[in-house]
């Protein structure tokens, strides 16, 4: 239904209503039986108050043309003229009017676009935080076909428990171990990718207007889940040693969150790693205040140098953390297996969640990631990709050293994706996205992993995607969008106050 408001007209905006609508009903867009909007969705879409709207429906009742019903909504009774016949053009429904609070909250498509960017044959994309193709093992592949066929019963084209092949689940305790943490196959559930998990332990902990304590920057997906499920969300800042915990301290005096999401090696955008006594502080925290933590670990294998650092769910003797992991990351990234690790009451509440939503992982997936683990191939690949990628990383650093950039500055990662940047100061964040999409080259802004449109003065760019041979090209783009929007005439922009997405 499209509704036009004339805010200059002596008409009563809720006689233009009437009037409109009156107008369809007559020349049968509007045909007995249909439902007109609801009140508040139809005011909210026009940016009028909800009682304006009320009164022009009134006004139609009056005319005998709508009737409302508690639990249904008004409906049109009857048209009261003949539809022309050489009618043919019918406005199609206003189909926002019928999306939740929910569906409005998530309505961040930033994700899909980074893929749409990535994939683009003219484009250097240092924006998705995917490997590269040539480091896929694609040696787990060969014969699958010939097993599947020769399978008893077919068992890798079947259904599978909920929580996901017990063969696999032990076979994901077994690497859990080589991580330091010991938990038995029914304490860990198989998911479609990890970030279904973050989803679910939305699901499962968080009631709107509850409190959810992030890294600030984060992971912006999980941002957009918890911000789809009406959390509130408070933002701790990160330095070149992980989480302020000093500030979670006094937030913790003055909040009672419901959840701590973090990730605390080689976090993504920043690249950074939690402290060791930053780890154990946190822990403590949680332990005194009674609040769960979720550890999301997709990166942690990915080192370049440096010593291990033990995982939170390592050093947790009191329970409280969930730890959360994928192989998207060092596997395949369309293969979308993950899992959680968590205490079995945990693990049953978030199985139900997962049986309403997908009922179980893919079963292929599953058989493809437990034969990879069990053939004794996977340390063997996660140490070449980590020599591919520290690679890429030093190629990266030294194009941006070369002819540098006065005034930007990064950190340098010891494992992981990403390359956090900042930018020179004063540049204009708009500007300098257009700038960059103009000469191929993509990346994502800060503003994405932060809250409130905060972030602008930082980008992350990926490392492993790019070819050896792309980084130096793709910096050099960058470089000159960068030169190019400082160049021109400071302007204020004011739509830089708010979050922006990437430009494709």
């Amino acid at each position: 239904m499209h509704i036009k408001i004339d805010r200059n007209s002596r008409t009563p905006i809720y006689i233009q209503i009437r009037n409109q609508i009156r107008a369809m009903i007559f020349d049968g867009r509007l045909p007995p039986g249909s439902l007109l909007p609801p009140e508040r969705k139809l005011a909210e879409s026009l940016g009028v108050n909800r009682s304006t709207v009320l009164t022009a429906y009134r006004e139609l009742k009056a005319d005998g043309l709508a009737d409302p019903h508690v639990g249904r909504g008004t409906v049109v009774l009857s048209v009261m003229s003949e539809v022309s016949e050489s009618h043919n053009e019918f406005d199609p429904p206003l189909y926002s009017q019928f999306f939740s609070q929910i569906s409005e909250r998530a309505n961040d498509p930033l994700l899909r676009d980074l893929l749409v960017m990535a994939n683009r044959a003219d484009v250097i994309s240092f924006s998705a935080g995917i490997s590269a193709f040539e480091t896929d093992p694609v040696e787990a592949l060969h014969g699958i076909e010939e097993e599947i066929i020769n399978q008893p019963n077919h068992e890798a084209l079947k259904h599978t428990p909920t929580e996901g092949f017990w063969s696999l689940r032990e076979a994901i305790a077994d690497l859990m171990q080589k991580r330091g943490i010991s938990v038995s196959p029914d304490e860990i559930l198989v998911l479609s990718g990890s970030q279904q998990g973050i989803d679910i332990a939305a699901r499962v902990f968080i009631d709107p207007g509850d409190v959810v304590i992030v890294e600030e920057p984060s992971f912006f997906s999980a941002l957009q889940i918890f911000s789809a499920a009406g959390a509130r969300i408070i933002g701790v800042p990160v330095d070149d040693q992980g989480m302020r915990v000093d500030v979670l301290e006094q937030l913790l005096q003055r909040y009672r969150p419901k959840l701590i999401y973090t990730m605390p090696t080689y976090q993504n955008p920043s690249g950074v790693s939690m402290a060791l006594e930053r780890r154990r502080r946190l822990l403590e925290l949680a332990f005194r205040r009674k609040v769960l933590i979720m550890e999301d670990d997709p990166y942690s294998e990915i080192r370049f140098e440096g010593a291990r650092k033990p995982c939170l769910k390592e050093l947790d003797p009191y329970g409280y953390v969930i730890y959360l992991s994928t192989f998207s990351k060092i596997l395949f990234p369309g293969i979308r297996i993950g899992w959680v690790a968590a205490p079995r009451l945990i693990i049953h509440q978030f199985a139900m969640i997962k049986q309403l939503q997908d009922l179980h992982a893919n079963s292929i997936s599953q058989w493809i990631v437990e034969r990879f683990l069990r053939s004794g191939r996977y340390e063997d690949h996660v140490r070449r990709i980590s020599e591919e990628y520290r690679v890429k990383r030093d190629i990266m650093l030294d194009a941006l050293l070369d002819r540098p950039i006065p005034g930007m500055e990064w950190i340098k990662p010891a494992g992981g994706y990403y390359l956090w940047c900042k930018l020179p100061e004063g540049t204009p964040n708009m500007s300098l996205l257009v700038n960059a999409a103009e000469r191929g080259v993509s990346y994502v802004p800060g503003t994405a992993f932060y809250l409130g449109g905060k972030g602008g003065q930082y980008m992350r760019l990926n490392f492993t995607y790019p070819s050896r041979e792309d980084i130096p090209a793709g910096i050099e783009r960058l470089k000159e969008a960068i030169t190019a929007t400082l160049e021109k005439t400071p302007q204020k922009y004011p739509a830089e106050e708010r979050s922006i997405k990437p430009i494709v």
